[in-house]
């Protein structure tokens, strides 16, 4: 059993970057507002979030502008996508 827990990424952890890598792994991207309103947390909460994804690797940012207003879309990148696929099968082998 010790070897599962291994494989369980500490940067998954926490219930916010959890839902943040469920929703960029089942969706090509996705905009910052729409992860808050999906998670339910504030602005500064899900960037400090984010943040830590990304200084991780684990996510890529893309800032454009839509008219004047600023849009930022968040995607996960391939070493993010196997981190987080290996947590979930660690996650899944101890509920086994």
């Amino acid at each position: 059993m010790k070897h599962i827990l291994d494989d369980l990424n500490k940067a998954f952890e926490n219930k916010i970057r959890l839902g943040i890598m469920s929703a960029l792994v089942v969706n090509d991207q996705v905009d910052f507002n729409t992860l808050k309103d999906l998670l339910g947390v504030t602005d500064g909460n899900l960037a400090s979030h984010l943040k830590t994804l990304e200084s991780k690797e684990y996510i890529k940012v893309y800032k454009a502008f839509v008219g004047r207003k600023p849009k930022t879309n968040y995607k996960v990148t391939a070493s993010g996508k196997k981190a987080f696929k290996k947590h979930i099968k660690a996650i899944e082998q101890l509920l086994k």
